[in-house]
């Protein structure tokens, strides 16, 4: 059975998709795909991969957890499923800890190694969804404040645009951390609303089947950020700080117009990237299927004529 870990990234509308896997289970199941999702995982399943203090030593948590989710893929297999599916993106890290390192995910390798482990170093690809740090840090910052955090300062934005980090460095450790393991990278807006879509990138399924897929009816984003009138009672509730937050309706955008475009210049330069092969490593999926690099025309190609505009407007 072929398994495939989808890993986030948070605030990619992860938690709209796992509503789509656990409404459309059984249709699933027909279909000889089986999901896990954090319903399923964070109900014990998983526990012990990362150890937990004050348990038993950690490799006797990890022997459990793999006793564990052996018994699961073993079941699943004599259910005839050929796909599984788990869909935990707090398998890399969590947005608390993202916010207190500033940096995207610094743990990723180590933490995915366990985590390979566990499943029995059978796990066949790895999905990741990535969205333009300026928004991601946006929705960070937000939905931490939500969940009671402190507001951040201008000390922590500034320190956010100017560290820089892309998606390049944690897509790079998560391959070395993975050799041999096929690493699929999903943008967020195209998939955002189209978790059918989503699933027939993860599960690789050919674009002429994917009508096979249980349709979407009505996708409510579930986890959204909140607006600023929201947000500031929010934090008042909280006894957190807000004053910092501005005044008026609508999204908060916490970061200025030079880290913004800070922020977006180094998204850019991670698609730049992807799109131009990942160095090999992992494959950017784009809507209309991968994206890998080209090659370099040959030589005595370069010059174009009318027999290349007539062959061009043939082809179309």
């Amino acid at each position: 059975m072929e398994i495939i870990l989808h890993i986030g990234a948070h605030r990619t509308a992860t938690t709209t998709f796992q509503a789509y896997l656990r409404d459309n289970r059984a249709a699933l199941a027909g279909l000889g795909v089986a999901a896990w999702e954090p319903h399923v995982t964070r109900k014990g399943l998983l526990s012990g991969v990362m150890p937990v203090a004050g348990a038993a030593a950690a490799d006797e948590q990890m022997r459990r957890a793999r006793a564990r989710i052996g018994r699961g893929i073993e079941t699943l297999a004599a259910q005839g499923m050929r796909q599984l599916l788990v869909s935990d993106e707090n398998m890399i890290g969590t947005p608390r800890h993202n916010r207190r390192r500033g940096a995207l995910y610094p743990d990723i390798g180590g933490r995915m190694q366990r985590f390979s482990e566990a499943f029995g170093h059978g796990v066949g690809r790895v999905v990741l969804s990535i969205r333009p740090q300026d928004e991601f840090w946006s929705s960070v910052l937000i939905y931490s404040v939500m969940r009671g955090h402190r507001v951040p300062g201008a000390a922590e934005l500034a320190a956010l645009a100017r560290a820089g980090h892309g998606w390049r460095e944690p897509i790079t450790v998560l391959a070395r951390a993975l050799p041999g393991v096929e690493i699929r990278v999903l943008p967020h807006h195209p998939y955002a609303g189209r978790p059918d879509l989503r699933l027939a990138r993860m599960i690789a399924q050919p674009l002429h089947e994917a009508p096979m897929l249980p349709p979407v009816t009505d996708v409510e984003p579930l986890n959204a950020s909140a607006e600023l009138p929201r947000l500031r009672r929010l934090a008042s509730a909280r006894g957190r700080k807000p004053a910092r937050l501005p005044g008026g309706e609508g999204r908060w955008s916490p970061f200025d117009l030079a880290q913004l475009c800070r922020l977006r210049e180094i998204y850019s330069r991670d698609i730049a990237w992807l799109r131009a092969g990942a160095d090999g490593l992992a494959t950017l999926i784009e809507e209309e299927g991968p994206c890998r690099a080209g090659t370099n025309p040959a030589a005595g190609s370069l010059t174009r004529g009318h027999a290349d505009d007539i062959e061009e407007r043939r082809l179309a």
